[in-house]
């Protein structure tokens, strides 16, 4: 084929292997969904005032920038710290410490060996 004339495939005015302005264009693809991607869930994560408990939710939003195989270890996290806020439930409340001993009064007065009273004959 000379210059003048195009060949097959191309349009004139064109160089061999360049896309024509005026040629359709094919629609953009979308993005391959890739589930392995991070995707936040949304979730809104209100605060329970236990701050076991809120620690948890809050150790949550972490799955949000972890791709998908890093969920588990987050839920495991989460898991870990609820039961521990659940058994600490079961265990009670600490007790208070005992008082501590009063010392015995060492005033004269009171003093049982010194008092008129306890040494009659």
């Amino acid at each position: 084929m000379s210059d003048s004339m195009p060949g097959p495939g191309t349009a004139a005015g064109t160089a061999p292997g360049e896309i024509p302005q005026d040629a359709p264009q094919e629609p953009p693809r979308a993005a391959a969904h890739d589930p392995e991607a991070p995707a936040p869930l949304g979730v809104v994560r209100t605060p329970t005032g236990n701050a076991g408990v809120d620690a948890g939710l809050e150790r949550l939003a972490d799955a949000d920038r972890l791709p998908a195989g890093g969920h588990i270890e987050v839920y495991e996290d989460v898991h870990r710290g609820l039961r521990d806020a659940l058994t600490g439930l079961d265990a009670g409340p600490v007790p208070a410490p005992a008082p501590a001993p009063v010392p015995p009064n060492t005033n004269s007065y009171n003093d049982s060996h010194h008092n008129s009273y306890n040494n009659r004959s």
